[in-house]
């Protein structure tokens, strides 16, 4: 019997976590079967579906992409998301990572200042039901702190530096995984966490990812 295009992807998606995501260091089964349940070429173009599964960054709009698989699983690895934890997911895009999270928080919400980006993520969670998850439109810089604070803080791109309206929504214990990169080509996957009225930051592996937009070098900003 000849496999159907639902057939091929699902072989994709194991794929992907077996070849791209167990060997660079991803070892959380939950995070695994969440990428591995959720339909990552849904997320994507039509005419890029084939590559829906590839090791690369793939763009979904304008100077907008899904991060490379194995980028995002670890930098939610390093987030340790947990069962009850409030996500913010900042860029989500046509809402690919908020439906992998919604899989392994309490609650996701996604900000997305592209409004047909903003529409078709909300089409698809609902299109999936996931019922614990929200995308609302706004600004990437800004957040959105009347939902906060959060558990967990996600950047989907690289940014100069991790913004400081942003730390501030963290609940107490709270982290904010992101890629760093300022004037370098390549840069630095970073979880910051809040603790009291301090945040401490741990360099977790070199990354390179496309710039989340919207994002200059604020004033107060945190390297």
């Amino acid at each position: 019997m000849a496999m159907t295009n639902s057939d091929h992807f699902t072989v994709a998606r194991r794929h992907m976590v077996a070849s791209q995501l167990r060997p660079n260091k991803v070892t959380d089964d939950r995070l695994a079967q969440a990428m591995e349940q959720v339909p990552r070429e849904m997320f994507v173009p039509k005419s890029l579906r084939g590559v829906a599964y590839l090791d690369e960054d793939i763009e979904i709009a304008d100077g907008r992409y899904l991060m490379e698989p194995m980028v995002l699983a670890r930098l939610l690895q390093a987030a340790d998301v947990r069962g009850d934890d409030i996500v913010l997911d900042v860029g989500c895009g046509s809402g690919y990572s908020t439906a992998v999270i919604a899989r392994l928080a309490g609650t996701v919400v996604g900000v997305e200042s592209d409004s047909a980006l903003a529409a078709r993520a909300t089409d698809l969670l609902t299109d999936l039901e996931v019922d614990n998850a929200a995308v609302v439109e706004g600004a990437f810089d800004a957040g959105l702190p009347d939902q906060g604070p959060y558990d967990i803080i996600l950047l989907n791109g690289a940014v100069p530096a991790a913004p400081a309206a942003l730390l501030d929504q963290l609940a107490e214990g709270g982290r904010l995984v992101a890629v760093i990169r300022s004037d370098q080509p390549t840069g630095l996957a970073i979880r910051f966490s809040r603790h009291g009225d301090g945040v401490s930051r741990k360099v977790l592996f070199d990354a390179t990812c496309p710039p989340l937009p919207g994002f200059e070098m604020p004033t107060g900003f945190v390297f």
